[in-house]
């Protein structure tokens, strides 16, 4: 419950409006289409029944974005256990029928540079690939992210210079792309 003095944060429209690319940060965090409303749920759950309410509106997009990134990290390691569950089932010898259900989209994107953008995309550390997807799938601004995510206009210069040249690396090596010298 808020105090008198602290306004009261309607979380419905503030999760409508950050949306979009919180789902982005999600699905860097993840990598998977499918788990991104899993997660976008959980972040809004925890969003309404937080405890301590936000004083301060403007802390509210990097306060999302924290809360994305956690709720991420927990999906992944919910689903590392269970994968280790599996394996486990599987070494014992026991036979379990794979559940491979075909994207049809992936076999339309047979794409040779599209797919190596995306191998050397996943190669990435979430931090990176998580600038390069707000960034370039997103179109914002660097001020847009630094106000997103709660850092400093000139640490996003940064960290996409270098996001950036580890995937120009990455391309490299995959025969995608030439470095200069």
């Amino acid at each position: 419950m808020a105090s008198s003095n602290t306004p009261e944060i309607d979380w419905t429209a503030e999760l409508n409006q950050h949306n979009r690319w919180l789902r982005t940060v999600v699905y860097a965090r993840v990598g998977e289409r499918h788990a991104i409303d899993e997660v976008m749920q959980e972040v809004a759950l925890a969003a309404i029944a937080q405890r301590k309410p936000i004083a301060d509106a403007s802390k509210v997009r990097p306060w999302l974005y924290r809360l994305a990134v956690v709720q991420s990290l927990l999906y992944r390691r919910q689903k590392g256990r269970q994968r280790k569950l599996v394996d486990r089932y599987l070494q014992r010898g026991h036979v379990v029928e794979a559940a491979t259900n075909a994207d049809p989209l992936q076999w339309l994107l047979s794409n040779e540079r599209r797919q190596s953008i995306r191998s050397a995309l996943e190669q990435l550390t979430p931090r990176d690939k998580e600038l390069l997807l707000l960034k370039y799938t997103e179109d914002w601004t660097y001020g847009q992210i630094a106000e997103h995510l709660g850092i400093s206009h000139s640490a996003v210069e940064a960290r996409l210079h270098r996001a950036r040249q580890r995937m120009r690396e990455r391309l490299a090596t995959l025969d995608v792309v030439e470095v200069g010298t």
